[in-house]
């Protein structure tokens, strides 16, 4: 499973990060935005690359935003292979996906948390990461449902509906033992 994960992961990722970055582009002209210069400055603070006042250079940011999306693509997969597919498994994906940059934003000193950013900035970086997760999750659960169903998946079969109370597979039934 995590094998397939590292594989196919980054796929997801790729499409994602290239869909968000379309629309991001296209929200800007359209509403007039700037691009926004943190991500380039994640890599440079701690690799000591310099830093240039205002505009930093846009393949440095182009790499670390499809970077982190090909990485987090691999998690997105790991969600898929597990049996957490489908549209709910992307909305819980969407929380990774910011989090993920402020984390990295953040503890490097280039960027800081959501809730000083200005509304302007703060509304449209919600949704567009939101597309990053749903159209991550789309292309990770197509590989992931051809291998059949995940151990999530399995157990639930094991036992249909909604109902509590239901333990975990017996250790010699569970997956990966």
């Amino acid at each position: 499973m995590i094998g397939s994960a590292v594989w196919q992961g980054p796929a997801g990722g790729t499409v994602g990060g290239v869909v968000t970055n379309l629309g991001e582009k296209t929200e800007q002209t359209a509403t007039g935005r700037p691009g926004s210069h943190v991500p380039a400055r994640v890599p440079q603070r701690p690799t000591g690359l310099p830093e240039c006042p205002g505009a930093q250079p846009r393949p440095v940011g182009l790499a670390m935003h499809h970077g982190q999306a090909d990485l987090l693509g691999v998690v997105c997969s790991l969600m898929a292979q597990a049996g957490l597919p489908g549209p709910p498994a992307s909305a819980e994906f969407t929380v990774v996906r910011p989090t993920d940059d402020q984390i990295l934003e953040n503890a490097t000193g280039a960027g800081v948390p959501p809730g000083t950013w200005p509304r302007g900035d703060l509304v449209p970086d919600v949704p567009h990461k939101a597309v990053c997760a749903f159209t991550t999750g789309a292309v990770a659960d197509v590989p992931a449902a051809r291998g059949g169903p995940g151990p999530g998946q399995a157990h639930a079969a094991s036992c249909p509906g909604r109902r509590s109370g239901v333990g975990p597979l017996p250790r010699g039934d569970a997956p990966g033992r």
